[in-house]
């Protein structure tokens, strides 16, 4: 293991920022709605909820939304775990991974998916994954008792995964230890300028629009928004600490490539996320402060 003064602040970030819209791209994607339309599933909402909890098995709507916290539980609770009379979660992963196949070759095309730079980045990220941790990461833990596959794009969209979860298990930890709430976690980086719009919030995550102000009023009444609902500057430093203690508790895979291996992994996966955006993958309608 390299040693973590060879680390350079935020790389880890960095790294995980290039990783992870390879990972999420399906999401978006026709060939993911096409898949669980097969297996009866038509309302993306309910496809969502299967496909990110189907490693974890058929379990509840409690603790689907402990794992994913943003999400209201009266929203998941309409989904889980009534999906699963419909399908089993076996069925969804084998149809998130011809998904995801389907979705790289559309968007990236075989030579892209085929070339050694992709083989590279594989073997870079399941080694990066090598040192991921298993205690109090139950999405990271559930996703890494899956196999991974033999195609060089789908082991590395597999590790991908893992390591976007394994940072997000973590951040859940650094969200509960800034004493944000699910609403207010939301609000606070949509007014960062890099989370999900109010209109994302509100189409996607459940909550009213009475429930998103009552979050602001909070967050006022702790001196973290200003009047116009931006950060304040107390706010802002809250968010950066919150960052901070997410690459902290997320630092144990990049120590493992070390440096060399985190900055190469970096760039290769920057320039797939480069093409994906080029490929429209991603509706931008969702994103960007309002």
């Amino acid at each position: 293991m390299t040693s973590s003064s060879a680390l350079p602040e935020r790389a880890g970030r960095h790294c995980h920022n290039a990783l992870n819209p390879f990972h999420s791209a399906h999401y978006f994607a026709p060939e993911l709605a096409g898949e669980l339309a097969e297996l009866g599933m038509t309302d993306s909402r309910t496809g969502y909820f299967a496909v990110r909890s189907a490693p974890m098995g058929a379990v509840g709507s409690g603790t689907v939304a402990a794992t994913f916290y943003s999400f209201k539980p009266e929203l998941i609770a309409q989904h889980i775990p009534q999906v699963w009379t419909v399908t089993t979660p076996q069925a969804v992963l084998a149809a998130r991974l011809r998904a995801v196949d389907a979705t790289a070759h559309r968007q990236l095309g075989d030579a892209v998916l085929k070339s050694p730079e992709m083989a590279e980045a594989a073997e870079l990220a399941l080694r990066a994954a090598e040192g991921c941790t298993r205690h109090a990461r139950p999405l990271y833990s559930a996703h890494a008792d899956l196999p991974v596959p033999n195609a060089p794009h789908l082991a590395y969209w597999h590790a991908a995964s893992l390591l976007r979860e394994h940072r997000g298990d973590g951040h859940l930890v650094a969200l509960l230890d800034a004493g944000l709430d699910p609403v207010e976690a939301l609000v606070t980086h949509a007014a960062s300028g890099h989370g999900m719009s109010h209109r994302g919030i509100l189409a996607t995550r459940g909550w009213t629009p009475e429930e998103l102000t009552a979050a602001q009023e909070r967050l006022r009444a702790r001196g973290l928004l200003d009047a116009a609902d931006g950060l304040t500057e107390a706010g802002t430093t809250l968010r950066k600490e919150l960052e901070r203690t997410t690459d902290r508790l997320d630092r144990a895979p990049y120590e493992h490539l070390g440096a060399a291996g985190v900055a190469r992994l970096t760039e290769l996966a920057a320039g797939f996320t480069a093409r994906l955006m080029e490929a429209g993958a991603f509706p931008q309608a969702l994103f960007g402060r309002e």
